[in-house]
């Protein structure tokens, strides 16, 4: 085929074709104009997002806090080995100069100084001890959260998890327990337990060191090292009573306004 001007066109192209004729519109659908649409869906809802991508951004998260938890109690234990450490040195520094020079004022002197820096030492590590173990409750009320959401994604699993769910003490403590109820023992056998029982020893020797100084009878120098030992731990209880109730309402049989989920 060839066009008017005798151009040869190419088989099966049928060129512009007649025009339309007056009062009817060309045929076919109407060219958009103008750029693309941008942003959200018209009608602004989320989209869906499949169980696994939330399973993986879950399983992120809960690797983060088993990260935190682990990397601070690692600083924990080797802030108490530091003091643990520091008192070793201590005693046996005392043990060299009573050889030496005996027990007179240079040593009652030395030793006042030295049982009182390992006191501070092992007041700021008690500390450190303290806010861990609080930070750790919330790891762990936060890991409960996500083990919740598991559930949530497949309640099949609920049946394998041997720790808690939920965020209420009962929830925490099968997690911490995850065997049974040992209430006592966890106690007894925490690491803030073990340290406060070091620095209420230390208290008392450094309040006898003192009264010793001021050359009181031997009974009025045991009585004050008693004295300050019980001091010691009440102060210690008292704060840290106080702090774990604001921290942890919930936790510490003080009311709050929201109910634990």
């Amino acid at each position: 085929m060839t066009d008017a001007d005798g151009t040869p066109r190419p088989r099966g192209d049928a060129g512009p074709g007649p025009p339309a004729p007056p009062g009817r519109a060309a045929s076919g659908p109407p060219r958009p104009t103008g750029p693309p649409p941008t942003g959200p869906p018209p009608t602004g809802l989320p989209l869906p997002v499949p169980p696994g991508v939330r399973a993986q951004l879950l399983a992120t998260e809960h690797w983060s806090l088993l990260a935190t938890r682990s990397q601070t109690w690692a600083e924990v234990m080797a802030r108490i080995t530091l003091h643990l450490t520091f008192t070793s040195a201590s005693i046996v520094s005392l043990a060299l100069v009573a050889q030496v020079s005996g027990f007179g004022p240079s040593f009652r002197l030395l030793a006042v100084g030295l049982s009182g820096s390992v006191l501070l030492l092992g007041s700021l590590t008690l500390v450190r001890v303290f806010n861990a173990s609080n930070d750790d409750l919330a790891l762990v009320m936060g890991m409960n959260r996500l083990r919740r959401a598991y559930v949530d994604t497949d309640a099949g699993i609920e049946q394998y998890l041997i720790t808690g769910t939920t965020e209420d003490p009962a929830g925490v403590g099968r997690t911490y327990t995850m065997v049974g109820r040992r209430k006592g023992g966890q106690f007894f056998g925490s690491t803030a337990l073990f340290l406060l029982v070091v620095n209420v020893l230390v208290a008392g020797v450094f309040a006898a060191l003192v009264a010793g100084s001021w050359d009181l009878e031997r009974p009025a120098v045991g009585l004050l090292g008693l004295l300050g030992a019980a001091a010691y731990v009440l102060v210690v209880a008292v704060l840290m009573r106080r702090t774990f109730a604001r921290d942890h309402p919930g936790f510490a049989g003080v009311p709050t306004s929201e109910p634990s989920p």
